[in-house]
């Protein structure tokens, strides 16, 4: 399983009312969510996303509230994944559980910029920067989080046991 896209860069602490403030949490359409993704740090990321993207970020990664929204909002809006330096362990377990692939990788994270092409291959935690050439050696998945991501998030994966 690969990802391939091209990078949207953030810094630290990016927290869930960042990535999905709470005015626009009125709503449970996954595409209405979408339009709206990481607006108040970047106001025009839902236009310019396009599928297969990829966020990196630092340290902390989606800090803050535990709502289920914020990862879904980014992979609906077309993320393909999430490299950083760290995440928020409750932002980890809800990225995983609705299928949207992230990876730890402090290297990449650091050195990584916005716009590069980005290749991740979840099976082997290889992290290339097609831009640069360089790549780097990100944590891959078990396989028992392979299929989770792979069948779409963790109801999906129990509905076709």
């Amino acid at each position: 399983m690969k990802a391939l896209g091209h990078v949207f860069k953030y810094g630290d602490n990016v927290d869930t009312d960042v990535i999905i403030p709470a005015r626009y949490l009125n709503s449970f359409d996954a595409k209405e969510l979408a339009s709206h993704a990481m607006v108040d740090i970047d106001p025009t990321f839902a236009e310019r996303v396009q599928p297969g993207d990829i966020i990196v970020a630092n340290k902390n990664f989606g800090c803050g509230s535990s709502r289920e929204h914020a990862p879904l909002c980014l992979k609906t809006a077309g993320v393909s994944c999430i490299i950083a330096e760290t995440f928020a362990r409750i932002f980890f377990r809800n990225a995983i559980n609705i299928g949207l692939p992230i990876v730890e990788c402090p290297e990449a994270a650091k050195e990584i910029n916005a716009g590069d092409e980005v290749e991740v291959d979840f099976d082997s935690g290889i992290i290339t920067d097609k831009t640069t050439g360089k790549s780097y050696k990100g944590q891959p998945f078990p396989e028992f989080m392979q299929k989770i991501i792979t069948a779409g998030g963790l109801v999906n994966y129990i509905n076709e046991k």
